[in-house]
């Protein structure tokens, strides 16, 4: 199944075309990004309105390409929502770091209106793992503001201020909203900034790559010009997961990691039909999975 296959976005979940066009623009590029974003749309998309007729239609076929899209990838960061996680995090705020490095050196572009933005939609994405951190929450707000200005600056002509904002007090400085008008942590109908056409951001060639450009050298800041945000450092050697252990269960029975994924696959079938009220599918799934964990043996 391609996606051309989906169905158009539904008018009521336009707010949501720019995470499916990131999507889009990470399809060869790098397909993890590209899954947890329509991930997070099909998510997003049911809290949104999963009842009327196109917006039903669209999620079940998005939904449908979803786990097509999973079989056909090996990849364990699409298989495995920790290492998921983990990319995706790291991803994010490389993108993020290159804008944050750009504008505090005062080169101001659609390149950086463009990263800061989707460093602010790839924080968003995170969510689809649980709760983000702290962290996680100041960069996300505080990327989206970035976009929002140094967009509108570079539209009236004016010349963006780097780093936060010298006003004290102000919410935008320390990573806040404000009065921006920014999407709290899911969608919400309302304002918020997308640009106002693909002209006003780069096409994706011109789009930095995270880990294909070598990061500016940052100037020094004037004294008064404080972080506002400390990102999280990233580690020198890549993570590794042990997927070699097995725990036994209290009825006795011993499970291996490839057992509890398959439980957790069906737990997720039977969520997604509840989300439709389908009570007889969701019976079936869950009774699967405690069947699984209980003997160990697929029914």
């Amino acid at each position: 199944m391609s996606f051309q296959q989906v169905p158009q976005l539904p008018p009521a979940l336009k707010q949501l075309q720019h995470y499916l066009k990131t999507a889009v623009e990470h399809d060869k590029r790098d397909p993890v990004i590209a899954y947890y974003c329509r991930l997070y749309t099909m998510q997003s998309g049911m809290q949104i309105d999963k009842k009327s007729p196109d917006c039903r239609k669209f999620l079940v076929a998005l939904m449908d390409y979803l786990e097509q899209s999973k079989k056909s990838h090996s990849i364990e960061a699409i298989h495995n929502e920790v290492v998921g996680q983990a990319h995706v995090e790291n991803y994010a705020l490389k993108v993020f770091l290159y804008a944050d490095n750009e504008d505090r050196a005062g080169r101001f572009n659609k390149n950086v209106v463009k990263s800061f933005y989707t460093a602010g939609m790839l924080f968003d994405v995170l969510s689809v793992f649980g709760e983000i951190s702290e962290d996680i929450e100041k960069n996300r707000k505080y990327a989206k503001w970035k976009a929002a200005y140094i967009h509108k600056c570079l539209k009236n002509g004016e010349t963006p201020i780097p780093g936060p904002m010298p006003e004290e007090g102000g919410d935008e400085a320390a990573g806040g909203v404000g009065s921006i008008g920014f999407e709290s942590h899911q969608p919400q109908p309302g304002p918020s900034y997308h640009p106002s056409s693909s002209s006003d951001l780069p096409t994706p060639n011109q789009y930095p790559i995270p880990g294909t450009h070598a990061p500016p050298t940052t100037p020094q800041e004037p004294p008064e010009a404080k972080p506002a945000i400390s990102p999280r450092k990233q580690p020198t050697q890549p993570i590794t997961y042990n997927t070699n252990w097995i725990a036994p269960t209290p009825t006795g029975v011993t499970l291996t990691p490839a057992h509890y994924q398959k439980a957790l696959k069906l737990c997720k079938y039977a969520s997604s039909a509840l989300q439709y009220e389908d009570s007889q599918t969701a019976v079936e799934n869950l009774s699967k999975a405690l069947s699984l964990l209980t003997t160990g043996k697929e029914e």
